[in-house]
């Protein structure tokens, strides 16, 4: 199972990228701001966690409908701001931020409502959180790592929607700590073979200068 969900995420975004494209025109049209879907992309997800945690019957079908609704909803609000023109740091930063907590309330939702073992569940908040924080650590030094990683937010979402709808949300919580773990890893190979170590050249210019210098000096001690 885990291998099949490896190809399906890593060969999904380019699926949907067309799709998407026209979606984002069809709600630009509406004239609301990006700002506003993504608002209701968080109030759905939240929603799907309150069911999640309230354990009800049909709680995985609800839930799991509720949260590919929502998923829908913060795709939405990126392409509507790249159609209309409309992105702006504070639109980035709300969207980033209502990303995280919609995502740790779905999985406090899951552990409330005993769909997995809590050190599991513990488990993937941790993993999805440091693949975040990587991301946000390598912006810091103008590193881009989206798209990098088959488990980025959308992907482990997917994950614990499709897979809690059929019943079986424990194993989703470790196929997303599986490809969380695979993420965190190929942004930190990513970052890490990109990161420029000024320290480290300016050590070696340095040495090099130092060398050219001292030849300079002994030939001129050899002609004089």
């Amino acid at each position: 199972m885990v291998f099949w969900v490896y190809f399906v995420l890593n060969n999904l975004r380019g699926t949907l990228l067309p799709a998407l494209e026209k979606v984002g025109k069809g709600f630009a049209a509406t004239g609301l701001s990006p700002n506003f879907w993504t608002v209701v992309g968080l109030v759905i997800a939240l929603s799907s966690a309150v069911v999640y945690g309230m354990g009800v019957e049909f709680g995985l079908i609800i839930g799991g409908i509720l949260l590919l609704v929502s998923g829908f909803f913060d795709m939405v609000d990126g392409q509507v701001a790249r159609v209309t023109g409309k992105t702006s740091k504070k639109g980035e930063y709300l969207d980033s931020m209502f990303d995280k907590i919609s995502e740790v309330a779905i999985f406090l939702g899951i552990l409330i409502g005993g769909y997995a073992e809590p050190y599991v569940v513990l488990l993937a908040i941790t993993l999805s959180l440091l693949v975040s924080y990587a991301r946000a650590k390598s912006d810091l030094i103008n590193i881009k790592l989206q798209g990098i990683g088959i488990g980025e937010r959308a992907e482990r979402l997917l994950v614990i929607a499709i897979i809690g709808i059929i019943g079986f949300m424990d194993y989703a919580v470790v196929i997303v700590i599986i490809i969380a773990g695979i993420t965190l890893i190929q942004r930190m190979v990513f970052t890490t073979k990109n990161i420029k170590d000024w320290s480290t050249t300016f050590g070696m210019l340095w040495q090099k200068v130092v060398m050219l210098w001292g030849n300079t000096l002994s030939r001129n001690k050899i002609i004089s």
